[in-house]
């Protein structure tokens, strides 16, 4: 069981930028690839980017490549999601995600259903 609680969003000016963290619970962080997704109103669920359990590869959606970094501290359980140039189609709200580590492949760390742990979430609002 592992228990994920993100922190870090808020309102920022398009340009500006932000930097999520995700705390997990539990003595097997390592043991799992680790995600961030956000949802838009009226729109799914969205892979933004994901972390192998070694922090050795990582994956971007194209809209926030060269804008997002995804890191992580596995000896303090938490994974970030450092926003640069943040745009107004970046609000959403932020959810980071854990999955057991398996065979490391885009099509699988990009899809929601593959993760089995999920935080409540932390709205990310960017004005124009």
């Amino acid at each position: 069981q592992v228990q994920l609680v993100e922190s870090g969003g808020g309102l920022v000016q398009a340009g500006g930028s932000l930097r999520l963290s995700c705390a997990a619970s539990g003595r097997t962080f390592s043991s799992y690839d680790m995600g961030w997704f956000r949802q838009a109103p009226w729109k799914e669920r969205a892979f933004v980017t994901a972390i192998s359990w070694s922090g050795g590869s990582t994956y971007y959606a194209n809209s926030v490549k060269g804008r997002f970094t995804i890191s992580r501290d596995n000896d303090k359980n938490t994974v970030y999601l450092q926003m640069n140039n943040l745009k107004p189609e970046d609000t959403a709200v932020y959810y980071c995600a854990a999955m057991p580590r398996r065979f490391w492949s885009p099509g699988v760390v990009a899809g929601t259903k593959n993760y089995d742990y999920w935080g409540q979430g932390t709205q990310v609002t960017v004005s124009s």
